[in-house]
Order: C-alpha cells, then structure tokens, then sequence
C-alpha cells in the first residue's frame, strides 16, 4: 500500500465517522451497554438504603458494592483470555447474559443474601462486557477512528452521573426500588440485538492458527486478586489491630495477584504498553479515590445541600464528556504523549486544589472549580490510554491487555478507595478539616504518580 493509499483510506475513514452506515449500530449498542453499566452502579449507589431497610440487611451493606467490583476482575480476565482463543463474540453475548441474570437476581430479591448474589453475578458480566468490547473496537473500527468510539464510551460512562441518582430514585418512589434493576433487562437485550450485525462480520474473520490455551494460571490469580481487594474493603468490620494489618496485607496480596494479569514491568513502569497500564490504574486511583469525599466535604464543611455538593460532580462530568468529545475531533493533531501528559496535570490540580480547601477551608467554589479541571483531564487522556493500548496490541494478545487496562482501573480505585477510607477513619478525630485532607493527600500521591511516568507511556527513541 502506498503511502497516498493509505492518506486516502485514512481520510475516507474519518469522514465516514462512527455513525455512518457501517458502524452506527455497532456505535449505539456498545456505547449503550457501557450507559447501562454506568446508569446500574450509579443508581445501585442512591437505592442501596432503601433495599437494606427493606431486606434488613445492614451489614452486606458493604459487600453489595465491593462485591460486583471485586468478581469484575475475574470477568475481566476470562473474557480477555477467550477473546484471544476465538474472538469476542462469544464473551460478550455470555457477559452480557449474566449481566442479565444478575439483574434478574437483584430485581427479585426477597432477602439480602439474594441481593448481593444477583450484585456479584451482575459484577461478573460486567467487568466481562468491559473487556469484550475494546476487543470489538480492535477488530471492527479503524485505528483513525478509535479515538472517537472511546469517546463515545467515555460519554456513555459519565451521563449516567448526571441523570441515574434522580432517575433511579424517582423510580424507587414511584415503583419500587426491584424496577431499578428489573427496568434494565430490556434494555441490555436491545443493545445485544444491536451489535448482532457486526458481530456477525467478525464471525467471517479468519481463526487464529495457534489459539491461546486456557489460561487457568491467570483465572487463579484473579479470584486471589478479587479476594484481596474484597478483604480490604471489609477490614473496617473485623476491629482491633486487625483493622490496620489485615487491609495491609491484603494490598500486598493483590499487588502479587496483579502481577501474572498485567504486562511484564507494569508495577516498574517500563516504557510502552506496561506504562500505559499503570497510568490507566494510578490516575483512577487518584480522581476515584479524591470524588468520593468531595461532596462529603462540601456537606459536612461547608454545610451545602447535597444537591448544591452533588453540582461539583455534575461540572466533573460534564467536563469528562466534553473533553472526551474534544480530543476526538483533534485525532492526530494533539499528540498522544501530550494529551496524557496534560490530563494527569489537571488530575492532579484538581486534587490539590480539594486539599488546600479542606487544610485551609477555603470557599467552597474553589474545590468545585478544580473538579471541572480534574473532569477534563480524565476525558482528555482515558480514551487515548485505551488507544495506545490497542495500538500496541495484536490479535493475538489484544483481549490480554484489555483485561490488563481494565483491571487497572477497576483494582486502582478499588485500593485506593479502601485506603482512603483508612485515613479517614485514623484522622477523623484530629477535627477541622485534616480527615479530609488527608484523603486528598493520598489521592494526590497517586496524580504525582502517574504524572511522573507518563512520559514512559512512549518506547524511547
């Protein structure tokens, strides 16, 4: 292929764009079922009080939400190691079966204990799909126009903040709380049935002469790794010293489970692909880790509605899409290396300006504004992240370090999620603001990270 060649079937497939003919059902059935997955975590978070009361089950509490994101990792690895043996298709019309069945699970829940078994079968799928559709993106769309799907996901993904606690909780009051899960099946065998079509064009694709075996080895790895993370979420229930040592040593247990699942040199940052999964784990870790006690702050500190607190997450959000949409549109013309270099910077300042407000107590808008600078700076760089990703894998290994992105992120905020809330129960008697702070501090240390290693994201000249 000559080089003119290759400009003019570049150039013919950015004008063609993700909503043209050949790829509009594929676009709008994956970037829905990414909306679903977002839309049921969110509104689990708003209706979880409402089913505890109802199921009297007070101490699962916990577990319904550690638990789906736990067993995710699990899915995540199985769907990738299948997808390098035979290709996406199958893994994902599996996930997204439990996915439905999960739901069913949880919708009909008459006790607790049924609840958070529907969460984890929930979980499991959803971690699958995750992982089954960057391998989609690999095989259908063309690099020139993987900027632009991702997008779509990362759009897919934030929406949900904006309309999924009100929707879910007017659902709840009208209905009752089992439509919150029940109402979703439909919508997730819609989206199936729209993505069919281009599975059936991978369904032509040629099989790989020499699949990849079973890996059980990694399967084993990732319930270890699951179990870790489990057990550092829950530590808070065990007392006494415990409460420290056990999500200390659980950390240590999931970095060493972490290791078979990811790329060689991905806890030492090694320059190429291994980088890009550890800057994918540390910024999540880092913005997940910092949203969660933001409103908290504006509430308890600064005494604000949490209608007027949730409007700092709603700006982040709105300022993820719009970023997102944003270095779509610029494809090559912002450098790869320079659109993660500027989003673990604005990750980063938004954090920090979060901390000086809880140290200092400053005004509540200052927080609010550096949240939209930390919304816009994940947009910025999570689409390219999971491009470069792509870009350094081949068909053979592209649902391994799919499974590898996405288990980043998920055990990135997981940890760091479980370690903020260490903190702030340990500071929580200084008063003032210094539980806060501290959350943010250890949030930041994850910025400073991903900062610092994000030039190792590029092989060096």
């Amino acid at each position: 292929m000559t080089p003119e060649t290759e400009t003019e079937q570049t150039s013919t497939a950015r004008a063609a764009g993700i909503f043209s003919s050949r790829y509009l059902w594929i676009t709008i059935g994956s970037c829905a079922l990414v909306f679903l997955g977002a839309f049921e975590s969110l509104a689990v978070t708003t209706i979880m009080p409402l089913v505890s009361k109802d199921l009297g089950g007070a101490s699962l509490y916990a577990l319904a939400f550690a638990g789906p994101l736990a067993v995710g990792v699990i899915g995540m690895v199985v769907a990738g190691n299948w997808s390098d043996r035979s290709g996406p298709i199958a893994p994902l019309y599996t996930s997204a079966a439990f996915f439905v069945v999960g739901l069913l699970l949880a919708g009909t829940a008459t006790t607790m204990w049924t609840l958070v078994i529907g969460r984890l079968v929930q979980g499991l799928g959803s971690g699958a799909i995750t992982v089954a559709l960057y391998v989609v993106v690999a095989r259908i769309y063309p690099p020139e126009l993987q900027n632009r799907i991702f997008a779509g996901f990362a759009a897919a993904w934030v929406v949900p903040s904006l309309v999924g606690p009100f929707v879910a909780g007017i659902v709840a009051e009208q209905l009752s709380w089992h439509w919150v899960f029940l109402g979703v099946v439909g919508l997730v065998l819609i989206s199936i049935v729209m993505v069919v079509p281009a599975m059936r064009m991978l369904g032509g694709q040629p099989k790989n002469a020499d699949p990849e075996p079973w890996a059980f080895g990694r399967i084993a790895w990732a319930v270890l790794a699951a179990a870790a993370v489990l057990a550092v979420n829950l530590s808070s229930e065990v007392g006494g010293i415990w409460t420290m040592l056990l999500p200390l040593a659980a950390i240590v247990v999931a970095l060493v489970a972490l290791r078979p699942l990811v790329p060689r040199g991905t806890l030492v940052a090694m320059r190429g692909l291994p980088a890009v999964i550890l800057v994918r784990g540390l910024v999540s870790a880092a913005f997940f880790g910092a949203e969660v006690y933001l409103p908290y702050l504006l509430i308890e500190r600064h005494h604000l509605s949490p209608t007027l607190a949730g409007l700092a997450l709603t700006g982040g959000a709105l300022a993820w899409a719009g970023a997102s949409w944003l270095q779509g549109r610029m494809d090559d013309r912002l450098a790869q290396l320079t659109a993660i270099r500027i989003g673990t910077a604005l990750v980063l300042a938004g954090i920090l300006f979060a901390l000086v407000t809880a140290a200092l107590d400053l005004p509540a808008f200052v927080p609010i504004v550096g949240w939209v600078f930390a919304g816009a700076g994940m947009g910025l760089m999570y689409p390219r992240l999971s491009v470069l990703m792509l870009g350094m894998s081949t068909p053979l290994n592209q649902g391994f370090n799919s499974s590898a992105l996405s288990i980043s992120d998920s055990l990135g905020g997981a940890l760091s999620l479980a370690s903020t809330g260490i903190v702030f129960a340990a500071l929580a008697g200084f008063g003032g603001g210094w539980a806060f702070a501290g959350c943010f501090a250890l949030a930041a240390l994850g910025a400073v990270a991903a900062t610092a290693v994000a030039h190792r994201i590029v092989e060096k000249a």
